[in-house]
């Protein structure tokens, strides 16, 4: 396995792991405090130093979780690079009439989010924060304020969004001084509408990286019964016998990696042996023609 660097996310931006550990999932993992500690210190150890948390995360919170963790060994706050994200309001407990979940970008409920972050975390700062989803009623000024004072304060060091258009990203954009670090999106081999919807040529043109969620389709590749599933498994798998690659998870994230505007895959397993083989993709390298033969495989058809 090659050793694992840090990759710069934007001109002036962070520096990232090449894979993120995701945590999403972290409240069915059933870890206690320690070993949940464990299995941070050992994915760190391998290089992988960024971790992926939004608040509504987990019940209980994957963030609370995480915190607990962290409070045993304060000291590993600094070996890592901590993302989370704001907007998404759940429904009070108990309900209620009308009570439903909504988007909130207000200066207000972004501060907010931000602080209830950091008190689950247990820091004193998030290395970068994301907008999760695109508000429609969101006011740009009003998030660039919110951004203005939580990075005066030092409560964030860099800001991005998750899930936006290139159209939403460019508004944003133009109301910041400092650029929007990422955009936190859905790649892989099912759904990849944003190779073709000007997403990640976005992010190319300004040499931002995106992050990339749901890399293994949340499974369906796996499992799936349709045509496009088992198109899909059975060219995985003669492309891992040609790649010499250990698995299929191995060639679907070369294949992400080797987008130009060079995502950084987001890992969801709480199994510390998935996570170290999902390190070996760093060695792989598809040709152009092994690369389409995967998109023909989800499409069901050549290029034009």
């Amino acid at each position: 396995m090659s050793s694992v660097s840090k990759v710069c996310m934007s001109p002036g931006g962070p520096e990232f792991s090449p894979f993120v550990q995701g945590y999403w999932r972290l409240a069915e993992w059933g870890m206690s405090s320690a070993e949940l500690l464990t299995f941070i210190s050992q994915h760190v150890a391998q290089g992988i130093t960024t971790v992926d948390h939004a608040p509504v995360y987990g019940d209980p919170s994957c963030e609370s979780l995480f915190g607990a963790a962290l409070k045993l060994d304060p000291s590993l706050r600094n070996r890592l690079e901590i993302v989370s994200k704001c907007g998404i309001e759940k429904p009070p407990e108990g309900g209620g009439a009308g009570a439903v979940a909504h988007y909130d970008s207000s200066k207000g409920a972004i501060i907010a989010s931000v602080e209830g972050s950091l008190s689950r975390l247990g820091v004193d700062h998030l290395d970068v924060l994301l907008v999760h989803r695109y508000d429609f009623l969101m006011q740009a000024d009003e998030v660039a304020e919110a951004f203005v004072a939580l990075k005066a304060s030092g409560k964030v060091r860099h800001f991005g969004v998750s899930n936006f258009s290139p159209s939403q990203f460019s508004l944003l954009q133009s109301r910041l001084d400092a650029p929007l670090v990422t955009n936190q999106v859905e790649i892989n081999p099912v759904n990849f509408g944003v190779v073709s919807d000007g997403t990640l040529d976005q992010l190319q043109e300004g040499r931002v990286r995106p992050m990339a969620w749901s890399c293994l389709a949340g499974g369906e590749i796996f499992q799936g019964q349709s045509a496009q599933m088992i198109r899909l498994r059975e060219t995985l798998e003669v492309l891992r016998e040609e790649l010499g690659a250990e698995s299929i998870d191995q060639v679907i994230f070369a294949w992400i990696m080797q987008m130009p505007s060079h995502p950084v895959p987001i890992l969801g397993s709480g199994n510390i042996t998935r996570v170290t083989t999902a390190l070996g993709a760093l060695d792989l390298n598809l040709s152009r023609e092994q690369w389409y033969r995967l998109w023909g495989a989800s499409k069901g058809h050549g290029v034009p």
